[in-house]
């Protein structure tokens, strides 16, 4: 089990360009929040803050962020939450894993900013995870997938 860290949060207008470990900064003038990743590694996290991103809680004490953050673009693909300051660390996630979670986000944005358009989202997620026959690959990209759906969404 990885070490309990605790963080502490400076609310900032502008991110400064050297980040402190185990500093969250949040600047409600550009609706980010920035902190360097919690294993360690050094890579700078930015979570936007936006109903189809990541929402922050300030408690008047400490801060929290929802959803969890994995960094899957890292080398260290660390997954986390933010609870009142504290980093609780999550499971890894599969490649189909993070595939489907993408793929999912993409499709929360679009229904968000579509009003035109029904999403059933059950059904993207399910889609998202099918993979071929003993390769463990998925049938086709994100891209592929979500050009594929808003296809069929604008034939309709």
């Amino acid at each position: 089990m990885k070490q309990e860290i605790v963080l502490t949060h400076e609310f900032v207008e502008y991110i400064p360009n050297d980040l402190k470990e185990r500093t969250i900064y949040v600047s409600m003038a550009f609706a980010t929040v920035v902190h360097k990743c919690c294993c360690g590694c050094g890579n700078e996290v930015v979570t936007p803050l936006s109903p189809t991103d990541w929402k922050l809680i300030f408690d008047g004490h400490s801060v929290s962020l929802h959803p969890s953050i994995g960094n899957w673009n890292f080398a260290c693909q660390s997954h986390y939450w933010i609870r009142g300051n504290k980093v609780k660390w999550a499971s890894q996630w599969s490649q189909e894993e993070i595939n489907a979670g993408r793929f999912h986000d993409s499709l929360a944005k679009e229904k968000y900013f579509s009003s035109t358009k029904t999403l059933d989202v059950h059904d993207a997620i399910v889609s998202s995870r099918e993979v071929e026959a003993g390769t463990g690959k998925p049938k086709r990209s994100l891209w592929q997938k979500l050009k594929r759906w808003l296809f069929r969404a604008n034939a309709s």
